[in-house]
């Protein structure tokens, strides 16, 4: 069996009610303490690291892989990311840094809960989130587009979590987009906690599409916590239009006062003037090119609380999602997800 670290207390800055960002001690449904889980365990769970079981969404051509896997004696399922060779080369960095994260537990991630250093492979552990991506869910979306309501409780509840993570001292986010938003079996959003890892201790660790990296990446090839405030601004922007917007294009209508004109088509008649203004004002400020002129994470959340719409609505109602079927995905053997994209 895997070797079990000291148990954590849970400490969570967001408790289920959206509007509530007070930290919560004693959670009733604690997380077990970190495990270093053994390779062959983990080769069992995802059935031998199966294509079958990718998740991730470039599939077996991405450099580091996410499985489905099912822990054995486990109920539930777990998401497995096996990083490439050349990822960690110092197991012990990879041990510290998977350690860190997994002290950070709050319903707003989807958390971290094990790791694997054996040889050269490196792995870790983390919750399993069976309802798809931000990405899924507003770029690619099948029966029902994603409503300005839940629209409005992601960017609240990514705020919550990022403010969560500063306040513990994990700042740095590394290539927060769409795909690092999932959603658990109530359709609530999570932040992937996998982000959260860095391959180095210099800050220089982060891919992304150019035209949607923070000026100060493209000067310096280094990221800084302001970094993942101007990222949160290009997924406001996503939330606002339904498309991946590049920013300099979004800044010069916001500048020019027609927002309106980032708005998605299918959001009509869903929401008022006023609040569409914010968002986009929210986002510009997030997309300033100086990073100290960008607002920190808990002002964000203190602007986005009041916006929040239908609060006594769960999210699976605004998501359309059956929890029956859900419940079935988190426990059974699935047929494969594919790509998200």
């Amino acid at each position: 069996m895997g070797v079990r670290c000291s148990k954590l207390s849970l400490c969570c800055c967001c408790p289920s009610n959206i509007n509530d960002s007070s930290t919560l001690e004693n959670e009733k449904e604690s997380l077990p303490g970190f495990i270093e889980y053994s390779l062959d365990q983990l080769k069992a769970a995802t059935s031998g690291f199966s294509t079958e079981n990718i998740v991730s969404e470039h599939g077996e051509k991405a450099p580091n892989v996410v499985y489905r896997g099912k822990l054995d004696g486990e109920d539930h399922l777990v998401a497995v990311k096996r990083f490439n060779r050349c990822a960690w080369p110092d197991p012990r960095q990879f041990l510290e840094e998977a350690k860190a994260v997994g002290q950070l537990i709050s319903e707003r991630l989807a958390n971290l809960i094990g790791c694997c250093c054996e040889g050269n492979e490196r792995l870790l552990v983390a919750e399993f989130m069976p309802n798809e991506t931000l990405s899924k869910h507003l770029f690619h979306w099948e029966n029902q587009h994603m409503k300005w309501a839940m629209r409005l409780r992601v960017a609240l509840f990514l705020a919550q979590a990022l403010e969560y993570c500063s306040c513990r001292g994990r700042a740095l986010y590394h290539d927060l987009n769409a795909y690092r938003i999932l959603f658990d079996q109530d359709g609530n959003p999570r932040l992937s906690s996998f982000g959260l890892m860095k391959n180095s201790r210099d800050g220089k660790s982060y891919s992304t599409n150019l035209a949607f990296a923070p000026p100060e990446y493209l000067r310096t090839g280094r990221v800084i916590p302001e970094s993942v405030v101007y990222s949160f601004g290009t997924l406001l922007l996503d939330l606002l239009s339904g498309k991946h917007i590049p920013p300099s294009h979004a800044l010069d209508l916001i500048r020019g006062k027609n927002f309106l004109m980032l708005m998605d088509s299918c959001l009509e008649g869903q929401f008022s003037n006023d609040d569409g203004t914010e968002i986009g004002r929210l986002a510009s400020r997030c997309l300033q090119y100086e990073p100290r002129e960008r607002p920190n994470m808990k002002s964000l959340v203190t602007a986005l609380t009041p916006l929040q719409k239908e609060t006594e609505v769960p999210s699976h109602v605004l998501m359309g999602i059956s929890l029956e079927t859900t419940s079935l995905k988190h426990t059974m053997s699935l047929t494969p997800l594919g790509e998200a994209c």
